[in-house]
């Protein structure tokens, strides 16, 4: 049924996207009429044609009525730039990008040039666009590319990268157009909401953004929180000794079956199983026993020890999970986390919950601590931000209906400017890994010797490196691009297409740089691709095949894989094996049946299937943290916009008075309420001189009346308080108003970390209330829920009980917003099974500790005495005036 709905899903689809591809062909059809219009522009003229669009937009013209001239003029700057047209399905690309979709161009149709379109259309609102790339080095390529274009029709155009000083990076996003890396657009957005200034904010608005390589970033990276942290506290001493302890223990996978002649008891007496594709361990009681004895601890789940149980967990990942030179790297002392779907080494990258400290443990290098969540939030949600979004890529077409569920995008295939001439072969099928790479040698030497250039993909550093060593062995010379050789990535690439040239590369997805071909090259077949085995995504295989056969070029591609490869061992293996084992086919002897191929497809459709229900889990959980953060970021943005927050502050006086009343008079019976014990508490709280005694005189007893008393005495102390500061010296607006504001970020921030923190415990156990018939999602919505109702409660408490304890010298008045920015902190691009940490920029303008310098406690007020001491707080004042006297010379 789940087929059925799919396949309805797909083919509604393909007759929409019918009719919407004849329209954008009449649409760039009427683009080219305008040409001979714009060819005749002086450089003067098409540079004024932004001003002429911006006056048509503030008239009332819609965007979509300027896109045929926006296009048209950008068509004759490009021309003018660089002496080359841009095509008419570029332009179809460019206005599916304006539409708010998503383009699918083959590799060497030219998106860069595309994006440029529906850049500088979206850009005229002049509320600044953003282009997303995969690296600094695209963002910085791309931008000097286009920027001759943009700059001839009176734009600006920005780039910032990873170490980028604040000053340069405010500068770039006050361009009209600015590129940038997905991880920085989203720390940046995570700084810009602790910074305690607009002057530490960079990001101008959220309005269009155009994701290049979208599939790489939107759904291979969507797992992937940004995450920004703080100091340590775990000792690495304990990471090192459960590495010593979990080494010495015996693990099993949980799909392994008992082999002919093996005692089933064998399996049973393991200390911990590990599941390999939902990388899980279980750890046995004899396992428990082992390490409490090792580390002499008498029950490692006492309450004491919770801590102690994830570093068992992580510890039994590192050992049996992660593995050297596939999952990482070990250079110069450090782990490096290998990105699955690039190969890149993703410097600085860390995977979180004491993982990263636990392998480096298990590697015996030095350990660099966890850290404490300071702002986080995943990439999903990040984009989700944006009024428009839009992508590009060559393969999206297989995740469709994950784009549109969740970020409501749709997938346009843009017919290419030449057809396609690549031959795509059938899959050569092994029955061992031996086997499979004997013929892979085979193929490579005969190609070369020939001279035509092959490109080898693999999926780990650990197979890239092994076929170098065969190919070494065999004589022939080649270029390894992995994470190990990500530097030399421009120079291996650019070489990747000439005569004799063989490269080895691996995960060519997100590389975003064409392969030209060399001379002579055409008439050898053009480039051969050949993949040592199928990627767990069809798109991330498309993407191999598709660095191949561009804009027109013959080539070639083939696949050789095994019956024990990853992917074909933990999906299709038994069958494939049996078919092997029923022919007794030799292991030298490729297979290419079609009923094999299929099988291997659907073993890539179940993963991408199980892979789009975890990232949707994700996004469940996260949309719980997202409202949250959206509330905390938007009040934060009120405060540093200078709203005035007086009659707030007024109302959070009442509230926390109103709720100490109802703490302190809980009984029905007002002979049991804690009078003193109130009046204590707002002594401490705003130093009342109200007495029981007066209370009981005075005040009519009940709830109602006591909170009012209490509130209005408040909030005469705060008005008083408001006095005694004076005006700021600059603006000559109350003091107080600057004090509110700097208090409330202080206390906002300080108390949103402690709720990440809260919150990511309360997700790491909440799967167990399962056990418990519960569901674990709506049990921790209900329970997000309550604690951020209560951060609320404790914001306002905190905020009112700092105000009336604070004192500014006058000397500091000025100096209120520039305190010192933490400089310990780290960016940690982090996932499920991987973490990203990318260097911040700059200096911050933040500040993230406690209380500011400028701060100190209030002495204790001096009290007035006046001979008038027998007139009741409620009477009329001795003076005449006809205030009472706690309004006038009570006060």
């Amino acid at each position: 049924m789940p087929g059925e709905i799919g396949g309805r899903f797909e083919k509604v689809l393909r007759v929409g996207e019918g009719r919407r591809v004849k329209r954008l062909e009449e649409q760039a059809a009427y683009i080219a009429t305008l040409e001979p219009d714009v060819q005749k522009l002086s450089d003067a003229d098409l540079r004024g044609k932004t001003a002429e669009f911006r006056q048509r937009l503030e008239n009332g013209e819609p965007l979509e009525e300027l896109l045929f001239d926006a296009f048209a003029a950008v068509r004759e700057a490009r021309w003018r730039d660089s002496q080359q047209r841009m095509f008419d399905v570029q332009m179809m690309g460019g206005i599916v990008l304006h539409e708010g979709d998503i383009a699918e161009m083959k590799t060497g149709e030219g998106k860069t040039f595309v994006a440029s379109l529906a850049l500088y259309l979206n850009a005229l609102e002049d509320r600044g666009v953003h282009l997303v790339t995969v690296n600094d080095y695209l963002a910085k390529r791309d931008a000097e590319w286009n920027q001759g274009v943009y700059e001839r029709l009176g734009m600006t155009v920005g780039y910032i990268q990873n170490m980028m000083p604040f000053a340069e990076r405010r500068e770039a996003y006050g361009a009209d157009i600015t590129y940038g890396t997905n991880s920085e657009f989203g720390f940046d957005y995570l700084r810009d909401n602790m910074a305690v200034s607009l002057e530490g904010v960079v990001q101008r608005s959220h309005a269009y953004a155009i994701v290049d390589e979208v599939d790489s970033i939107l759904i291979d990276e969507a797992r992937t929180p940004l995450i920004i942290s703080g100091e340590p506290e775990t000792a690495a001493k304990t990471y090192y000794d459960f590495a010593r302890v979990v080494r010495d223990l015996e693990g099993v996978p949980t799909n392994r079956k008992v082999m002919k002649g093996e005692d089933e008891t064998e399996l049973s007496g393991a200390d911990f199983t590990y599941d390999e594709k939902h990388k899980t361990v279980s750890p046995a009681q004899q396992a428990i026993e082992k390490v409490e004895r090792a580390l002499r601890i008498d029950n490692l789940y006492d309450p004491h020890h919770v801590q102690l149980v994830n570093h068992l967990t992580q510890a039994l990942k590192a050992e049996s999970l992660y593995k050297r030179d596939v999952d990482y790297v070990v250079q110069d002392g450090e782990v490096k986390i290998v990105d699955e779907f690039t190969g890149r080494i993703m410097e600085g990258r860390r995977w979180s919950e004491g993982l990263h400290q636990a392998i480096e443990a298990k590697e015996g290098v030095a350990i660099k601590e966890e850290n404490v969540t300071l702002a986080t939030i995943t990439l999903q949600n990040y984009f989700r931000l944006y009024e428009k979004l839009a992508g590009m890529t060559g393969t999206a077409k297989t995740e469709e209906k994950e784009f549109v569920e969740i970020y409501d995008l749709h997938v346009v295939e843009i017919p290419t400017n030449v057809p396609v001439a690549r031959a795509d072969e059938n899959d050569f099928i092994f029955k061992t890994t031996d086997a499979k790479f004997d013929a892979v040698v085979a193929d490579i030497v005969e190609r070369h010797e020939q001279g035509q250039p092959i490109l080898v993909g693999t999926i780990a550093v650990e197979t890239s490196e092994y076929l170098s060593e065969l190919l070494r062995r065999r004589g022939i010379p080649h270029n390894v691009l992995n994470a190990k050789e990500h530097e030399r990535e421009g120079e291996i690439i650019k070489d990747a297409g000439l005569r004799g040239a063989v490269t080895i590369a691996t995960n060519m997805a997100g590389r975003g740089v064409d392969i030209k071909l060399g001379d002579g090259v055409i008439d050898l077949g053009g480039l051969y691709v050949l993949a040592t085995e199928r990627h767990e995504a069809r798109r991330i295989d498309n993407q191999l095949r598709g660095r191949s056969g561009r804009q027109g070029d013959p080539g070639e591609s083939r696949f050789y894989l095994s019956a024990q490869d990853d992917l074909v061992r933990l999906f299709a293996g038994d069958r494939i094996h049996g078919i092997m084992q029923r022919f007794k086919i030799p292991d030298d002897q490729p297979i290419e049946a079609s009923i094999l191929s299929r099988q291997i497809e659907g073993a890539q459709k179940k993963v991408e299937e199980q892979n789009f229900v975890a990232r949707k889990n994700v996004l469940k959980y996260d949309d719980v943290m997202n409202t949250q953060r959206l509330v905390i970021y938007e009040q934060r943005r009120r405060v540093l916009e200078g709203d005035d927050l007086s009659d707030e502050i007024r109302e959070w006086i009442r509230e926390v008075v109103t709720v100490n009343v109802a703490n302190f008079t809980e009984s029905e019976y007002v002979e049991e309420w804690d009078l003193e014990g109130l009046v204590t508490q707002m002594q401490g709280l705003y130093g009342t001189d109200m007495t029981v005694d007066e209370l009981r005189e005075e005040v009519e007893i009940s709830r109602e009346a006591l909170s009012e008393e209490f509130a209005e005495d408040a909030l005469d102390t705060y008005a008083e308080r408001e006095a005694l500061f004076g005006v700021h010296p600059e603006t000559d607006q109350p003091l107080m108003r600057e004090v509110e504001r700097f208090v409330v970020l202080q206390v906002v921030d300080t108390r949103w970390r402690e709720h990440l923190e809260a919150m990511d415990y309360l997700r790491e156990g909440i799967h167990l209330r399962a056990m418990a018939q519960k569901d674990p999602l709506v049990e921790y919505r209900g329970e997000g829920h309550a604690m951020f109702e209560e951060l609320g409660r404790l914001i306002r408490e905190e905020v009112v009980l700092t105000l009336f304890h604070v004192e500014l010298a006058p000397e500091d008045a000025a100096e209120l917003q520039l305190v010192e920015a933490s400089s310990n902190l780290q960016y940690a691009h982090d996932t499920s099974a991987g973490a990203d940490a990318i260097a911040a920029a700059g200096v911050l303008e933040g500040a993230f500790g406690g209380a500011a310098t400028a701060l100190a406690e209030l002495p204790q007020q001096h009290q007035v005495v006046n001979e008038h001491r027998d007139i009741g707080r409620n009477d009329p004042c001795w003076c005449g005036s006809g205030k009472k006297f706690k309004r006038c010379h009570g006060m």
